[in-house]
């Protein structure tokens, strides 16, 4: 039964982390309206004859969503408040009309339930959390709020050049402030991240170190390259399994 629980966690953390891919190109389509403000059917109906492919994309990381959710109640009490959650916000951010805010937070809850799979998943760590993994999952999720705030405020494009803000240490308006606070708690989880790994023993921090470090590259050739959608979803991806390797080492 432990083995099948292990094993039914594991799938459910995989699957969600390819869901929150999943929903990174729905909002890069820009298909988040692609069912208009209909939920949880789709202009009227649970198989729309429309075929455009905004509506494709959203009814398929609906349904995708739907039904990963018995793996996920099944696999820990604690992801099956994260996933009423999440399913509530789906469905305000639809109603409200992509609204930032429940963007940010729809994706906020997806790492959180990613990170509680994981957890149940992995189940007793071999070492007790330490100090520095706590702060290294800390700065990571709000680094990743940041970054989501960062895309669905438009200020993706606001700071041009890497590593400053179109050259500047400074940045001059809002949403220049979005998108350089974002690029600093990055720099500050690199470093942060680099110390770590330079003062523990283990191999996780040290591979974390790594994604960070690609996860900084990524984000470099995006902005570089005018944010081509692949980057971006790239960008999502990596960012995630950041966030996956700091829940299960720092945590």
């Amino acid at each position: 039964m432990t083995r099948r629980f292990t094993r039914l966690a594991w799938a459910a953390a995989v699957a969600t982390y390819l869901l929150i891919i999943f929903g990174a190109i729905v909002r890069i389509t820009g298909s988040g309206l692609g069912c208009g403000d209909h939920w949880p059917d789709c202009f009227g109906s649970f198989t729309p004859a429309h075929n455009a492919p905004s509506l494709l994309v959203e009814i398929s990381h609906r349904y995708g969503a739907a039904a990963l959710s018995i793996a996920r109640i099944a696999a820990s009490l604690v992801a099956l408040g994260l996933l009423v959650l999440q399913v509530a916000l789906g469905a305000i951010t639809v109603k409200l009309a992509l609204p930032p805010w429940t963007v940010i937070l729809h994706l906020g809850t997806a790492m959180l339930l990613l990170g509680a799979l994981l957890v149940a998943a992995r189940g007793t760590s071999l070492a007790p959390p330490s100090r520095a993994g706590r702060g290294a999952a800390a700065l990571g999720f709000v680094t990743v709020l940041l970054g989501a705030l960062t895309a669905n405020m438009g200020a993706a494009s606001a700071c041009l050049g890497f590593p400053l803000c179109s050259g500047q240490l400074i940045a001059d308006d809002p949403l220049q402030h979005i998108h350089w606070t974002h690029r600093l708690l990055a720099y500050s989880l690199a470093v942060y991240v680099l110390v770590w790994a330079v003062n523990d023993r283990r191999r996780g921090p040290r591979y974390l170190l790594a994604l960070v470090v690609l996860q900084v590259g990524v984000a470099a050739a995006m902005v570089l390259l005018a944010l081509p959608g692949a980057l971006q979803a790239a960008h999502v991806a990596v960012g995630a399994g950041v966030w996956a390797g700091l829940v299960l080492v720092g945590l």
